[in-house]
Formats: structure tokens, sequence, C-alpha cells
């Protein structure tokens, strides 16, 4: 029987081995983005299977995505949104790097229910549904806090990170240029501490829920602190191409809370 998830992971595969082969071809075209990120003809062309197939499998539905000027919704409590990124990882990608993925979320009521993200040439599919947990190619996730050799796990982060702030966690630091991978990272144990300063909601909108059915805490840096824009519940009539949500994730509250000390706003 299919099932939002079942259909999610199909899309999914079927757009990241689409990619997989323009990326192993090279026949791709970039350019730059109003905001200055990158975006190939590779982007388009998987947003175009992805939001034909969902259309098609839930016309009813409505589609929030990266590309192809989906960026806001008019309804969100009535009907279930999907939330994409046809590739999360456009500068890996573009440059030869092994990662890079698929991301589609499915949102009701203004919370993530839904998600596969799928990394092809790692051969990585991660899935979750709420309260039925989280998973990687099939097997179950549940977070392990980080043991006393520290040197064994790492601080997962994004570029932006060490302009902005000023950090003291002790642990060795990776770049890994992906946002969702990063929280992947954490939800299966081998990052201790996974920030990104700044994702949009279709980078996290399923690593957030993965992060939380693998047993961690995942939240905004500021935590709404001040009247601070949240992720969740999405909003309709809302340009999400213009927001980004400081995340921050950890195995446990008291991690979490560690990270936040540890992590320091460099004033300008």
């Amino acid at each position: 029987m299919e099932t939002p998830l079942t259909i999610a992971i199909d899309i999914a595969r079927q757009a990241g081995q689409g990619l997989l082969e323009s990326f192993r071809q090279n026949n791709f075209q970039s350019r730059m983005k109003a905001d200055h990120t990158i975006v190939t003809d590779a982007d388009l062309a998987s947003d175009r299977l992805i939001t034909t197939a969902l259309t098609r499998c839930f016309p009813g539905d409505a589609i929030l995505s990266e590309e192809m000027q989906h960026h806001q919704v008019e309804e969100v409590q009535r009907n279930a949104v999907w939330v994409i990124d046809p590739l999360d990882g456009t500068t890996n990608f573009s440059l030869g790097l092994p990662i890079w993925g698929v991301l589609i979320a499915r949102v009701v009521g203004g919370f993530t229910e839904t998600a596969a993200m799928y990394f092809p040439l790692v051969d990585e599919m991660y899935t979750v549904q709420r309260g039925q947990g989280a998973f990687l190619n099939g097997k179950p996730l549940h977070i392990q806090p980080p043991g006393e050799e520290l040197e064994m796990s790492f601080f997962a982060c994004c570029s932006r990170t060490f302009r902005s702030y000023q950090v003291s966690i002790p642990y060795k630091s990776r770049i890994l240029g992906v946002a969702a991978y990063s929280f992947c990272c954490l939800a299966r144990s081998s990052a201790a501490v996974a920030l990104e300063v700044r994702p949009h909601i279709w980078d996290i909108a399923g690593a957030w829920l993965l992060v939380k059915e693998a047993g961690g805490v995942i939240e905004t840096l500021d935590n709404g602190r001040d009247g601070a824009r949240q992720p969740f519940p999405i909003e309709p009539g809302t340009d999400y191409v213009n927001l980004t949500f400081a995340t921050l994730a950890a195995p446990s509250d008291a991690d979490l809370e560690r990270a936040r000390r540890q992590i320091v706003r460099i004033k300008k």
C-alpha cells in the first residue's frame, strides 16, 4: 500500500538518479541567483520532476520549494504542504563533491509529518514519520551522546559559523556543505553537535523531525527570544525565500544548553 512516505521515497530516488546522471556526465550549467547562491539546470530539472510527481499523486496539496518560485503557500492548516529542496548542496554538486541530496517533506497543520532525504552518491536514505521513529536505509536511528573519547565525535557546522560566532565546542569541526546532512550526521550519532547559521525552511523541514524522532533536541539558536521568527508552524502567505533560521541540534537538552554557552555571537 502506497503512503505519503513510500511515495516521497520513490520520488526522491527518481530525482536523485537524475541528478546522479547529470553529476557523472558533468553536463549541467550553473548561474548565480539574486541571493548569491548557485543554481544549476540540474536543480531545476529535479524540481520539475518532483513537483510534477507530487501534483499528480496529491493534487490537493500545496508545494513550497527552493526553486521554480514556489516560495510561499496560501493554505496551510487545511491542506498538506510538500516542502522540497530538489538539490541540497548545489555548491558541492557543482564542484564535483559527493555530499548532496534531495529533500522531500510533507507538512500537515504547519508541522512536518513525513520526510525522505536521499543522498545518492553515499547511498543514504533518511526517512521519518511523526511518532514512528527515524531511519537510515530502513534501520532505526537512536542518537547516542558522545563518549569520553572526544576525538571520535565532531561539530558539524557551516562556513558562516566562524565568521559570526566564537566557538569553544571541544570537538573537531567539519563543514560538510549541506545543511540537512549536518543534522542527519547528528541523528546517526556521527556528529556530537550540529549548527547551521542560515538554513531555509526547505533545508530543515525533514531534518528537524528526523533529529527529534531519533531522540535528539533541535531548536533555533535564539529559541524564539525577543519574538524571533520560528520555522514551525509554517504560515500561509509567507515568502520563505527571504527567511533563514539559525538552527542548533544536540543529543540532549543538557548537551544543547552546553553548546549554547559555547557558541557566542561575535560583536561587530
